[in-house]
């Protein structure tokens, strides 16, 4: 089964799904925690979470970069490209409060999940996080 829903109050019972996937979504619910707790209430025991999402790059002169070219090019690109430079500023903003991965990685686990950890991309730009129901 395949469902699309607020991810704070999804439309599927109880302990019935294999697996929930949410790519570049998870830091612009209301509530982070909420959303992980829904997760692991559909999941069915051996259920996998996977959250794939923009994250903080481990090195310390990446993470320099990054933040420069996120918050000086990203939203002056999206002026010029869609005229739209507040939901450009937003994105980089969102991206900078999201929890970096060991801290998200530790609400994962606190959300009941087992088996919690994290794949870097891009030198920690984007990360892959997964947890089993066990």
């Amino acid at each position: 089964m395949w469902a699309v829903g607020d991810a704070l109050r999804l439309p599927v019972p109880t302990a019935t799904a294999d697996a929930y996937v949410i790519a570049f979504g998870i830091r612009n619910t209301a509530r982070i925690e909420g959303a992980l707790a829904e997760a692991r209430r559909v999941l069915k025991p051996g259920g996998r979470f996977l959250c794939l999402e923009f994250s903080r790059p481990g090195a310390a002169p990446l993470r320099r970069l990054y933040d420069a070219f996120s918050f000086n090019l990203i939203p002056a690109i999206g002026e010029r490209v869609a005229n739209d430079r507040a939901s450009y500023q937003y994105l980089v903003e969102s991206i900078r409060r999201f929890p970096d991965q060991q801290r998200f990685a530790a609400m994962i686990h606190e959300a009941g999940f087992g088996n919690v950890g994290f794949t870097n991309f891009s030198g920690g730009v984007a990360a892959l996080h997964h947890g089993w129901v066990v």
